[in-house]
This record gives C-alpha cells, structure tokens and sequence, in this order.
C-alpha cells in the first residue's frame, strides 16, 4: 500500500503544488498526507491498491482531517482519492466553507 500511497501522494504534490510529509503525517508536529501552506490547505490522501467502480468515503477520515488541521495551524482541509492510484483523476472531498469560496471565485472568473 506504500507504493500506491506513495504514487497518488507524489501526482496530487505535483498538481497542487504541495509537499508531502514525512511519514504520512505520523509524527508528532507535520500531519496529513500532503501540506499546502501557502493556501493553509491539509490534504489528506486515499487510494485503491486496484482499479475499483466505487469509493466509500469515511466520516473518520474527514474527522481526522479536521483534527490534524488544527494541530496543523492551517485552514483548509481536503479528502483526496481515487479510483486507481496509477489512473491521473483524483476527485476531493471539500467542506462546505471551501464550496463557498470555490464557487465565488468560479463566478468573479466568469463575470
């Protein structure tokens, strides 16, 4: 589960311009998968080992986000997966403050 961890970790640093914490935030004072701090966003990241149809998302996941969040000093937090680690689609679960606020840049774009 490394390597795939390790895979969709790299691609989403990569997209979004992150950087991954050492040891998937299992030490005391970096957590989540992946730190943006320029945007305060914390990202924590869920894969499949193989290609699957369906994906459930677990409300301890988004819990444990928010909590490490918090520890993180940060303001944002995002549940990323996908369907199959070496596919390059990866969706985000948001909260509904990040919802608000994408929308409200979607619509200043489209003005």
């Amino acid at each position: 589960t490394r390597h795939a961890s390790e895979v969709q970790e790299k691609r989403i640093c990569s997209k979004l311009g992150g950087h991954r914490t050492p040891n998937s935030g299992a030490g005391y004072f970096k957590k989540g998968d992946i730190q943006i701090p320029d945007v305060g966003l914390l990202v924590e990241c869920k894969t499949c080992m193989t290609p699957k149809n369906s994906f459930s998302i677990k409300k301890e996941w988004v819990d444990k986000n928010k909590q490490e969040l918090f520890a993180s000093g940060l303001s944002n937090s995002v549940v990323a997966f996908n369907f199959d680690y070496e596919d390059k689609n990866d969706y985000y679960v948001i909260d509904d403050k990040l919802m608000k606020y994408l929308i409200e840049k979607l619509r200043e774009e489209n003005k």
